[in-house]
């Protein structure tokens, strides 16, 4: 094996005794295997939930969309640099708040107590666990793929190894293995990135470089409305583009499950203004690759392969070698979040709910293990017998999701009259908008990006059910005040300032019986009114 593949193996490595670290940790309890025990840190929050938003698509299908569109693409980008502010700023404390006050340990299970339904479980289990295996089907082909460049394996034995290692260290180490090889990864897809980015920037001459060789070869490349005008005058497809990234990741499970597992409404703050730099350091530079891509690789077969073709032609050995980890660290942290997050559902929102209401701690950690196998099987299964395009999976299964349950998740935190006949309309309507928008190419003949038509739909789903039936109980009217209040302390909090004021108590209580000042009197209004 080369020194790249050996490279990579220690890589792989590394993963594998974080995952193996944590196991012990997170077989103690549910909550501490599905949540990490709501213990998360401001860093490890944001560099999880960005590096489980990012995914595969960052490093192969955001440069092929820029290698297709030219500088449309940016659009996209765009959104994506602003899209974690936006998610921890409005969703963050609330839900933090209210998932507690609720008990809840899964997004799914959540919905279903602030809406205080089974439908709504039943319904978001359904769709959160078919369009999360189509998403995760994407990480893995895109693994396979990178992978089998790295190694020089067949593109089936890379998939097997690659997803292999995934599936060991998030069944035994839970959801702490996951965010602690998440942050991990962060730090290597960030500088991965920004290294290629800056050297091949250079190579074309910067920025008045690649524009003017972009020019020469197709002027419509530098056009706002694509390749060709693709898209002139669309501003509903622009818009989409932009708010899919900015606002979509509300509506993932895999991402959202992030604000429950923080250690409290405070890591908020921090949580956003690391991802907030993250960001802006990584997100543009896979859509600029993919320009550069246009005039260095103007015959490559496969588009989604050009940060891949880059690193090798730019920098052989093993610098090239630490890129493509980068690469894998992308597909890595996003499959393994969705593999978690899938299991929990099953688990805890299908096994626990519908078929054994009483299993004990140990059984639901067992069947949340057993569920990932299983799901990361058939998944590596699927993806080898149907790989289809990493770039229009990704996009179909984000859209998908963000249009179910973005508005739901935000209405449960601000519209307090929403209730479950509004979250099944907007889930409902939204998803099926964006199906058959997607699968019927809508856009083309409404100009109407298919994200924004599911949008608009889910809000009207949620404003005019929310109508109907009955109105949200007394209790969870209360929970959804207690979550608006700027100062809330947890359960734990509570727990630890009792534990800390019951000696003082006791002491106190001693004190007033036992003293000679009192000895001999009933109450403690006698000597007052002795004195008065």
């Amino acid at each position: 094996m080369s020194i790249d593949g050996i490279i990579f193996i220690i890589y792989l490595g590394v993963l594998l005794t974080i995952g193996l670290w944590f196991s012990r940790k997170s077989a103690s309890s549910t909550e501490q295997y599905l949540l990490g025990g709501r213990s998360l840190g401001p860093a490890v929050t944001a560099m999880t939930m960005q590096t489980t938003a990012m995914s595969g698509f960052m490093f192969m299908g955001a440069p092929a969309m820029a290698f297709k569109y030219g500088w449309y693409a940016i659009w996209y980008a765009i959104g994506d640099a602003g899209g974690s502010i936006i998610n921890l700023s409005v969703l963050g404390k609330r839900m933090r708040r209210m998932s507690e006050i609720m008990g809840a340990l899964s997004p799914i299970e959540y919905l279903e107590k602030r809406f205080e339904s089974p439908s709504v479980r039943v319904v978001g289990s359904i769709i959160s666990i078919v369009f999360l295996f189509g998403y995760v089907c994407a990480q893995f082909i895109a693994a396979g793929k990178a992978m089998a460049t790295l190694t020089g394996f067949t593109y089936e034995l890379s998939l097997i190894i690659g997803i292999s290692v995934i599936i060991v260290y998030t069944v035994a180490g839970g959801y702490l293995a996951v965010a602690y090889t998440s942050f991990v990864q962060g730090l290597i897809m960030v500088f991965g990135v920004v290294g290629i980015g800056f050297l091949a920037y250079f190579h074309v001459g910067g920025l008045t470089g690649l524009n003017v060789a972009l020019k020469a070869i197709d002027p419509t490349y530098l056009s706002i409305w694509g390749k060709g005008l693709a898209y002139y005058g669309q501003w509903g497809m622009v818009i989409g583009a932009i708010l899919i990234y900015s606002i979509g990741y509300m509506g993932l499970p895999h991402v959202v499950v992030r604000h429950m597992s923080m250690k409290s409404t405070k890591t908020v703050k921090g949580a956003v203004m690391i991802s907030a730099i993250w960001n802006q350091f990584f997100i543009f530079v896979p859509y600029i690759l993919g320009l550069i891509g246009i005039i260095l690789l103007p015959t490559i077969a496969d588009p989604e392969m050009i940060i891949t073709e880059l690193a090798y032609t730019l920098f052989p050995g093993i610098f090239a070698a630490l890129l493509l980890s980068a690469i894998m660290s992308a597909v890595m942290s996003t499959a393994d979040s969705i593999l978690m997050q899938a299991g929990s559902i099953l688990s805890r929102d299908v096994y626990q709910r519908f078929i054994n209401k009483n299993a004990s701690q140990k059984t639901m950690i067992l069947v949340s293990r057993l569920c990932i196998l299983m799901g990361g099987i058939v998944g590596v299964i699927v993806a080898i017998y149907e790989p289809p395009s990493v770039f229009a999976l990704v996009l179909f299964a984000f859209g998908t999701l963000g249009n179910a349950f973005l508005v739901p998740y935000v209405s449960s935190v601000y519209y307090k009259k929403a209730n479950y006949i509004g979250c099944l309309s907007a889930m409902i309507g939204g998803a099926m908008t964006n199906i058959i928008w997607t699968s019927m190419s809508l856009e083309t003949s409404t100009g109407l990006h298919p994200f924004l038509a599911g949008l608009i739909v889910s809000i009207l789903g949620m404003m005019i059910g929310s109508q109907f039936g009955r109105q949200p109980s007394e209790e969870v009217q209360e929970a959804f005040e207690q979550s608006r209040k700027k100062r809330y302390f947890s359960k734990e909090f509570d727990r630890n300032i009792t534990r800390d004021l019951a000696p003082e108590a006791s002491n106190v209580s001693k004190f007033l019986m036992n003293d000679k000042y009192f000895a001999g009197v009933d109450s403690y209004e006698h000597p007052v009114s002795t004195r008065n």
